[in-house]
């Protein structure tokens, strides 16, 4: 089941115990009950981060052209209590623990960046 659906996260929720997971999983991984696919709010608060200084090993890790930058990572906890892990498309000294944040989907991992309040 992909993750993604123009841009927005897929998850699933628990039919017994109503938890939400991403990415999507037939079982809860609470109960172990059925879980059907849902959509996910892609808005939450910035629950942790740090700044991603040396380029992952190749492979898989492809360098661009111009060389490896810095970025920042960090976990977003959606309203549905989920924590996603995701790229930050903010400034790194912009970043604040507990700041709102919009998440989508893409290639590769999820991209968030700061929600305006």
């Amino acid at each position: 089941m992909s993750s993604q659906a123009g841009g927005r996260l897929r998850g699933s929720r628990c039919a017994h115990c109503a938890v939400a997971a991403y990415p999507a999983d037939p079982a809860c991984p609470r109960c172990g009950g059925p879980a059907e696919p849902v959509e996910l709010s892609g808005t939450g608060t910035l629950w942790t981060w740090t700044v991603q200084r040396y380029a992952p090993k190749s492979p898989p890790y492809a360098p661009p052209a111009a060389g490896f930058t810095p970025f920042a990572v960090g976990y977003i906890e959606l309203l549905e209590g989920v924590r996603v892990l995701a790229a930050l498309d903010i400034r790194p000294e912009d970043a604040e623990i507990g700041m709102p944040m919009t998440i989508s989907a893409g290639d590769g991992v999820p991209r968030a960046t700061g929600a305006v309040v």
